[in-house]
């Protein structure tokens, strides 16, 4: 890992981060078909994020972090999805992760970040491992799929069933444990998001001392088990709402990068069979790029309504009700569907040209479709959820609300 970025001064702010990520734009696009070829994120991106500070989003500030809000995440997240999905995608994810480390007790944040600010988490929530209460801790061994950003994190936050002594499951949780102490299995192959690195992760009883074990279920209350929760008002932010909405970041770049990338060629590029003289001569094509743009912008309207959402109540004090979280989650599902409908509109406007391999829309096009598809993400279980809400009826389909 790269321990020699520098740390984030006092005068520093989320704008210059941005700035920074948007000069290293033209960088990371030409790395694109790399990272897809490499079913990872090139060595040089990685690096080049880190030395930006793209990583300390969701850090604490005493770390010298940004202690990023939602919006905050949204807006990184998009500005390095216009650039790359995949490169998104792991910015997006290592940062929640981060953003959940600092949720747990300050003795495991000092382990962290206090022995390298520039520690990078990466995780999957799905408990599938098997636990041992032990003295002081616990002994766990897993298999975890789908660990995006995984080549490159020193961290990993794992889904793991809590235990007694008896070995009885009382709780789901996360175990957090050193990335070195882990076998990586490389099991990503996909047709999109592929720069991502979404790898297997392998713990062979490995142990997890108590401090380094949260309880999912209590995050889903609202509880979290930080000693700074009263001052740093982000982490209080509803948890399933959060790893949710930060999940369509990328989407939202991915769909600026569509647009912009139909509206540069029209001028000059011709439709086939027609006495048009260019694209933009076109009535139909006019039509067809206003309604993507407007989806689009109705997909920012909703995630950015859900992050204010989400950190009013966090600044407050306050827990949302089942109907707020809800809708939250349905705002999330209306993000990932419009984007993936606009970008298919404009696949169509442009033409076929869109999947020759050189075309950067491809991508997009593969990229938001997987993304789409995460199951935190997908708006059919969001919009019943929500339904079930409006209509007061209690049971619900999901416990990530």
């Amino acid at each position: 890992m790269n321990t020699h970025t520098q740390p984030i001064t006092a005068d520093d702010d989320i704008g210059g981060l941005i700035e920074r990520i948007r000069a290293l734009q033209p960088m990371i696009r030409d790395h694109s078909a790399q990272g897809e070829q490499d079913r990872r994120l090139p060595e040089p991106v990685f690096q080049a994020l880190q030395e930006a500070g793209a990583f300390k989003l969701g850090v604490p500030k005493r770390y010298g972090g940004y202690e990023g809000g939602m919006k905050d995440f949204l807006d990184v997240s998009s500005v390095v999805g216009e650039a790359d999905g995949g490169a998104a995608w792991v910015v997006t994810l290592i940062n929640i992760c981060n953003f959940f480390t600092a949720t747990m007790p300050v003795a495991t944040q000092d382990k962290v970040f206090g022995a390298n600010p520039n520690a990078t988490v990466s995780g999957v929530l799905s408990p599938t491992a098997q636990s041992k209460k032990v003295d002081g801790g616990y002994r766990i061994t897993g298999k975890w799929f789908y660990n995006s950003g995984g080549w490159h994190t020193d961290w990993a936050l794992m889904g793991v069933p809590i235990t007694d002594e008896d070995g009885n499951m009382i709780d789901q949780g996360v175990a957090l444990m050193p990335s070195d102490q882990l076998t990586k299995e490389d099991t990503w192959f996909v047709a999109g998001m592929s720069a991502s690195g979404s790898i297997c992760m392998i713990a062979d009883d490995v142990f997890v001392p108590d401090e380094n074990v949260m309880s999912v279920s209590a995050g889903l209350q609202g509880q979290i088990a930080s000693e700074e929760a009263d001052t740093e008002w982000v982490y209080r932010g509803a948890m399933a709402p959060v790893f949710a909405l930060v999940l369509v970041g990328p989407q939202l770049g991915l769909g600026r990068a569509a647009v912009d990338f139909v509206k540069s060629k029209a001028a000059h590029k011709p439709i086939s069979y027609t006495f048009f003289p260019n694209q933009a001569a076109s009535t139909g094509f006019q039509l067809q790029l206003a309604e993507a743009a407007m989806m689009i912008e109705t997909a920012h309207l909703h995630a950015y309504r859900c992050a204010a959402d989400i950190d009013a109540a966090a600044k407050e004090g306050r827990y949302p009700n089942l109907e707020e979280r809800t809708r939250m989650r349905a705002d999330v599902g209306l993000v990932a569907d419009k984007v993936t409908r606009a970008i298919d509109i404009l696949l169509s406007a442009h033409g076929a040209g869109s999947f020759a391999q050189v075309s950067p829309l491809q991508r997009i096009w593969r990229d938001s479709n997987v993304a789409a598809r995460h199951a935190v993400v997908g708006p059919q279980i969001a919009y019943e959820s929500y339904g079930k809400a409006l209509l007061g009826i209690e049971e619900q389909i999901t416990p990530l609300l």
